[in-house]
């Protein structure tokens, strides 16, 4: 099919969803694991904890993924539909999270959280892939790459911002600083504002007669999406295997830095290991605001990556992206100047610019057209697997092996994430054409 080519306006209202969803996730990386120790989470707990978002990408993407490769509806079209209940269900959540009176109230939002910003998430990714020619597809992930950016940045700023107010530094009656609930009550109002944007915005590509005769031939049971998921793992191409290697440290890395940087923060900077304390909260804020920082540093560079990647193979551009992360967080883990932290948070966000595009043009060409839905979530499974495992292993790391110490489980992701630069190197071919 011959896909006409978008501006750069219609690329932005296309990818414009993307940030509310990635606004959630921003709340997501710097306040749910303080929120849980504020409700009296032990810190080695928090692994366990934070299982609702790797889980919930496990089970519900791939579905989604093989559900909208098989659905088309004039009125809404194909990937829509999963926007619009994927937004409402996050909203919801987010409007609900800071009433939590107990922690495992708080960890079910966060299921329900997941599941909504996970179905709302999946098909964005082949929408890039089915509106646009393939030669335009590195414009299209690298403005989704901004809009994680500046989307995670409004989130770690608005957190940052609130807690200068003394009245909302207060704590409501459940123990929960007023700033919780405006932060995430603007995060509800951000999801389903920019998906509806996206929605009224954009144009699906309807398919043609022969792919509407044979979407209407094809019998979908309660199995459909499942013997969907199983036949592309069964075929899939050698190269979704390689960035599954890659992607295992990648992940697994960065989840470990998002739950222990603000306690390595608190230790390092503000000279407390006390949760309940004032600096602890001092903590958290300023660790927000690194992570506004580093986002800002993504949409940034997301600019310039995609000249970047139109001179040079995305698979070592991507590893050089991860060796600047990898030596940021080593750094990281023992530095008490907060101006050097921010410096050591340039490479992580230059890296985070990489991490939410460059993987996908690394293997896109591969998937074929048809499954485009069903493979993105096959590859949002290679993010969440070695989430889940970190979830489910690393709290008896930390226990017993790192020592209780936020600084070594800092300087365990920096070297999981040189790692995964050295397999971007080595296991992807160095002739790989720059599209």
């Amino acid at each position: 099919m011959n896909l006409p080519k978008l501006t750069f306006w219609q690329l932005w209202n296309m990818n414009f969803g993307f940030l509310g969803i990635q606004y959630s996730f921003g709340l997501q990386q710097t306040a749910i694991s303080p929120i849980y120790v504020m409700l009296g989470a032990d810190p080695d707990s928090l692994p366990l904890l934070n299982l609702a978002g790797p889980m919930t990408g496990l089970l519900i993407q791939p579905i989604i993924g093989a559900l909208s490769d098989r659905t088309w509806s004039k009125r809404f079209g194909r990937r829509k539909p999963y926007f619009l209940v994927g937004a409402i269900l996050c909203s919801l959540a987010l409007f609900l999270f800071p009433f939590s009176s107990s922690l495992w109230m708080a960890a079910g939002l966060l299921w329900i959280l997941d599941a909504g910003n996970n179905t709302a998430m999946e098909p964005y990714r082949a929408f890039v892939a089915d509106v646009l020619p393939v030669k335009e597809q590195r414009r299209g992930f690298m403005i989704q790459s901004f809009f994680t950016g500046l989307g995670i940045t409004l989130a770690n700023v608005c957190i940052y911002l609130l807690q200068q107010n003394s009245w909302l530094s207060k704590k409501a009656f459940n123990g929960l600083p007023y700033w919780v609930f405006t932060a995430f009550f603007v995060g509800a109002f951000a999801s389903i504002s920019s998906i509806v944007w996206s929605m009224i915005k954009t144009k699906e590509i309807p398919p043609s007669d022969e792919e509407l005769e044979e979407l209407k031939s094809e019998k979908t049971t309660f199995l459909t999406p499942f013997l969907s998921i199983y036949n592309a793992l069964s075929t899939m191409p050698k190269t979704l295997w390689k960035l599954a290697v890659i992607y295992f440290f990648q992940w697994y890395g960065l989840f470990c830095y998002w739950q222990y940087s603000s306690l390595s923060v608190a230790k390092n900077v503000f000279h407390t290991v006390d949760l309940q304390s004032k600096e602890y909260g001092l903590a958290v804020g300023f660790t927000g605001l690194l992570n506004g920082i580093y986002n800002i540093i993504t949409f940034v560079f997301a600019i310039f990556l995609m000249r970047i990647l139109a001179k040079n193979s995305p698979k070592n551009v991507h590893a050089i992206c991860l060796i600047l992360a990898a030596f940021g967080l080593f750094s990281f883990s023992f530095i008490e100047n907060k101006a050097l932290l921010i410096v050591c948070v340039v490479g992580l966000g230059i890296a985070w610019a990489s991490i939410m595009g460059v993987p996908y043009l690394m293997v896109v060409k591969d998937i074929p057209p048809k499954q485009y839905g069903v493979y993105m979530g096959i590859i949002n499974m290679m993010i969440v697997i070695p989430m889940i495992i970190q979830t489910l292993s690393f709290g008896p790391i930390y226990k017993l092996i790192l020592n209780n110490n936020p600084n070594n489980a800092i300087i365990f992701s920096s070297v999981f994430l040189f790692i995964a630069a050295i397999g971007s190197f080595v296991l992807f071919k160095s002739k790989q054409e720059h599209s």
